[in-house]
């Protein structure tokens, strides 16, 4: 039998190639092995994002143009809205009553976020539980394998320690997923951090020339390296970053830069030239998608009713066990 494979993402708009390469190529790849449901996790977006949510319905729109501008493919995959599916909060609601509180204060990420965010109240309960509605994601498709970076497999094993639980008290009903881990390459920002929206360090998926050689130029190098004869450290380079990822000749290049032979101007003009030629076909599709915003919304609404079959069943036998 085909395994199960559920994953998704926060409706916030385009993505970009940090989205793909982190997580879209493995996605693509699942679809032609496994049975592969992809939400856009718009309950989770309410997590960090409960006091604006005028644009969810169109950030999830182009999300999924964005997915299938990648190769999602909607007649491989079943593409749906987390909250479209209402078995989803009621499988969270049920396993938030058997989730120990000490489990969710322990959790690294919930630490690290409240650290890190300080624009937003992030003292809700939503943000606090938000591991407990990602297991109920997990398990309401009894989904066999869920691909994810190493840094989220702290959440992975919470999801089985919650289905251990319940199947402890109340049978044999849910599965414990495991982890498909994604070779990634971890595409920087333009000026260095994790690429993200929010930094204004991004490049998007299906991105114009125009656009693109702006934020090319923008690119943070080697600050030591200020005529092209000098010697440069390409492990601190953004645009080197890239050579990594888009140029099959990049140990060669990287000699060029250690010994002074190319500046960082040719190297920025190259990888203009390799990134022009990755998107240009992105692009063209891109615009092709979106434009037909009906044909998306249909996607998504098959896809809710294909998840809410699964769903419902689930339930089922989940409230059988509880003796509801």
């Amino acid at each position: 039998m085909r395994k199960k494979v559920l994953s998704g993402m926060r409706p916030t708009g385009r993505l970009h190639i940090g989205h793909y390469f982190g997580a879209l190529r493995k996605w693509i790849e699942l679809q032609d092995e496994c049975d592969c449901y992809y939400m856009s996790s718009d309950w989770h977006a309410l997590t960090t994002d409960y006091a604006d949510t005028f644009k969810i319905d169109e950030n999830t729109l182009e999300m999924v143009a964005d997915w299938i501008t990648a190769g999602i493919d909607p007649q491989k995959v079943v593409i749906f809205r987390q909250s479209k599916v209402p078995q989803h909060s009621e499988l969270f609601l049920i396993l938030s009553m058997i989730t120990p509180l000490g489990w969710l204060q322990r959790c690294p990420t919930y630490k690290e976020q409240i650290k890190a965010i300080k624009n937003k109240d992030l003292s809700n309960y939503g943000f606090l539980g938000y591991p407990v509605l990602m297991a109920a994601d997990i398990l309401l498709y009894k989904a066999d394998v869920v691909p994810v970076g190493e840094d989220q497999l702290s959440h992975l094993e919470f999801t089985r320690e919650i289905a251990r639980r319940f199947n402890n008290f109340y049978g044999n009903v849910l599965v414990e997923p495991q982890e498909k881990l994604a070779k990634s390459s971890r595409v920087p920002g333009l000026d260095g951090r994790k690429m993200s929206k929010s930094y204004n360090n991004s490049i998007l998926i299906g991105e114009s020339d125009d656009t693109l050689s702006k934020k090319v130029k923008n690119m943070f190098t080697d600050p030591l390296k200020i005529k092209k004869d000098d010697p440069g450290h390409p492990d601190g380079c953004v645009v080197f970053a890239f050579h990594k990822i888009f140029n099959n000749d990049h140990k060669r290049r990287e000699e060029e830069c250690k010994s002074g032979l190319i500046g960082c101007a040719a190297c920025k003009k190259q990888i203009m030239e390799m990134l022009s030629e990755f998107m240009k076909p992105l692009a063209e599709k891109r615009k092709v998608v979106i434009s037909n915003k009906a044909y998306l919304k249909k996607i998504i609404e098959m896809g809710n009713l294909q998840a809410k079959e699964v769903a419902i069943k689930t339930l089922m036998e989940i409230r059988q066990a509880l003796k509801f």
